[in-house]
């Protein structure tokens, strides 16, 4: 016979033909119909748990109900609310119609919430007392607003209740009447905003076969079981929850702790209660860890991280699986495998199902102890993302023609194609022409004792075009400034390059930060540039 030409989109979608999120959840409802899938943990008041059953049968009852309101598919719907149980049922009552739900950054201003809601052309949203009158504002074209009964477990004002919407109940319909379709594994499922920097938040589109891929290949990556629990406190509009913990979840049937928001009093006492295993770490949830006091014989299995730290394997008494990924990215594409030694700091080897390089400037590949771009080739739809909604110019930017993705990430080459993180390339330095990680001078930075934080950013420079700064958050607010700037220095010019040593030392009581507590290195370099100059 003939050599058959197959088009590249109807293979991705032949690997999960006959499947979607839908299915996924059915199949655990038939299958471990008893077992808890969903434990809402509020701040306040009783604790609500969901068997699979019940949360199929829930999402049945939204999806008739949003149907009842004039969604269908390929609309979009907005979910403007805190981590809650009606956040994540109406997340999946949108994949079951086939409408594609909008999660958004709950910090945002009217006019961001205009800008999500515009561009995605969300047909209506749901959202929480608090934010009803700014949903309102921002949304005055939307067809309908529906709100819950509380924020997130906390009883709503007075003023709060009076903003004249729907409540959440009028969702609910007859599980009967939900909406059936084909199963269309390419359609498109959710979207996620990613942070903007220096232009508009990006609209990265998720669809029903990257679930599937997730749910099938995290399980793996993180080692969890059936009966592992994953706690997830960080907020259900960014990847690590939607993705990494809910869609590992479903992957095995297991079970997820959801919380309003990470609370460090509540940390261990709720990992206690539960016996989770697994849990995301990031450095607030580390240090909240820490402050806490790390129990003997804590259930915790698997701290999912960003580097190979054994001293703080040690330290938290777990397993740290190094995992590397971002939204555009869907899940780890970059792993540590539990078979295989690496160096301190490593970020693992590329996971099964993904290609990775190292770029340079020049566009050739990093040869041993160089530094550049990490980039990353799946296949777009089901191991990737598959588009920036609207915007050819960050398509064009983000996927190469031949299917790879700029992650803007920089690391370093290093023996055994080993790479170690080093910055986002918008936080790379360029000193002279030289190129400088921030990293790597934070790092001997932290040599110095009698620090709590250190950032290191670009100052504007007449001749150099930038140069390093050190910003310094002091562990003792009365230690002599000038005494602990001299150390630094001198300890950069012992252990870095000329061109690596910060020229000035700032001091701050503490630092911007950006979504999930990152350090806004933007607002660093702004602030950098209004001292005088070095």
């Amino acid at each position: 016979m003939p050599n058959p030409t197959i088009d590249p989109v109807a293979a991705a979608a032949f690997q999960f033909r006959g499947q979607d999120i839908p299915w996924l959840v059915d199949h655990r409802a038939e299958h471990r119909a008893d077992h808890t899938f969903l434990v809402w943990e509020p701040k306040e008041g009783e604790s609500r748990t969901w068997t699979y059953a019940e949360f199929a049968e829930d999402t049945k009852k939204v999806a008739a109900g949003l149907a009842a309101h004039g969604v269908t598919v390929g609309d979009m719907v907005l979910i403007h609310a805190e981590n809650c149980p009606e956040a994540v049922i109406a997340w999946y009552a949108c994949a079951r119609v086939g409408a594609v739900a909008v999660t958004t950054n709950t910090r945002s201003v009217a006019n961001e919430v205009n800008y999500f809601i515009e561009h995605t052309h969300c047909v209506g949203a749901i959202t929480q007392p608090k934010f009803a009158s700014l949903v309102a504002e921002a949304g005055p074209d939307l067809g309908w607003v529906v709100v819950t009964d509380d924020n997130s477990g906390v009883p709503a004002t007075e003023e709060q209740l009076s903003h004249g919407q729907e409540n959440f109940s009028s969702l609910f319909g007859d599980a009967a009447a939900a909406p059936s379709r084909p199963a269309d594994p390419m359609l498109p499922a959710g979207i996620l905003f990613t942070s903007g920097t220096t232009s508009k938040p990006k609209a990265v589109v998720h669809t029903h076969a990257n679930a599937l891929w997730a749910a099938k290949v995290n399980p793996t990556n993180i080692d969890f079981g059936p009966d592992d629990i994953y706690l997830a406190s960080l907020p259900f509009f960014h990847v690590n929850t939607q993705a990494w913990a809910i869609w590992t979840v479903l992957g095995t049937g297991g079970t997820v702790i959801l919380q309003p928001k990470f609370s460090a009093s509540k940390f261990w006492p709720v990992i206690e209660k539960y016996g989770v295993t697994h849990i995301s770490l990031i450095p607030f949830v580390i240090k909240a860890a820490f402050e806490q006091g790390i129990p003997e014989n804590h259930t915790v299995k698997v701290g999912v991280f960003g580097l190979i730290m054994p001293v703080l394997e040690q330290f938290m008494n777990m397993r740290v699986v190094a995992a590397y990924g971002m939204t555009e990215l869907v899940t780890h594409c970059i792993h540590d495998n539990p078979y295989e030694t690496y160096p301190e700091l490593a970020m693992g080897k590329v996971s099964p199902g993904y290609e990775f390089i190292v770029v340079k400037e020049d566009g050739s590949l990093a040869e041993e102890g160089e530094m550049g771009e990490i980039w990353i080739r799946g296949i777009r739809g089901v191991t990737v993302c598959l588009e920036y909604l609207g915007n050819d110019e960050a398509n064009e930017k983000f996927f190469t023609e031949d299917g790879w993705c700029r992650t803007g990430d920089i690391v370093q080459l290093t023996e055994g194609g080993n790479v170690v993180y080093r910055d986002r390339d918008k936080d790379a330095l360029k000193v002279g022409g030289e190129n400088v990680s921030a990293r790597e001078v934070e790092d001997a930075i932290r040599q110095v004792p009698g620090l709590e934080d250190i950032a290191v950013v670009a100052k504007s420079h007449e001749m150099l075009d930038m140069v390093a700064v050190a910003f310094v958050i002091l562990a003792d607010k009365s230690a002599d400034q000038d005494a602990v700037a001299a150390q630094i220095i001198d300890v950069c010019k012992a252990n870095l390059a000329d061109f690596k040593v910060p020229r000035a030392v700032y001091f701050v009581d503490e630092f911007p930060t950006a979504e999930l507590g990152k350090i806004s290195k933007k607002d660093l370099r702004e602030l950098a540039d209004t001292f005088p100059a070095v």
